[in-house]
């Protein structure tokens, strides 16, 4: 979790601001469970993890459907995080 959180918020990387400051966002389940910390993405905070103003920064809680229009899924950040965390030297 040390190293998605050096990496700064995935949704700001991916839009060109790197190393935006970011809180570690759990994957939920189906069922609304933590995942487990490998099923973990940095968002910001506040902004894309909570907090944000729903315009230029849609956070996770509380518009996850609109979250997931603007940023695509949160597995599809994970890879985007994994590939990421694999680069780190």
């Amino acid at each position: 979790m040390d190293q998605i959180t050096r990496l700064g918020c995935i949704v700001c990387h991916l839009q060109g601001h790197p190393g935006t400051p970011a809180a570690v966002h759990h994957i939920l389940s189906r069922g609304n469970s933590r995942r487990g910390h490998l099923f973990t993405i940095p968002l910001c905070d506040p902004g894309h993890h909570q907090n944000g103003d729903g315009i230029n920064k849609i956070s996770r809680h509380p518009w996850r459907t609109r979250f997931v229009e603007a940023y695509g899924t949160e597995m599809y950040l994970l890879e985007e995080t994994g590939k990421l965390v694999k680069a780190l030297p």
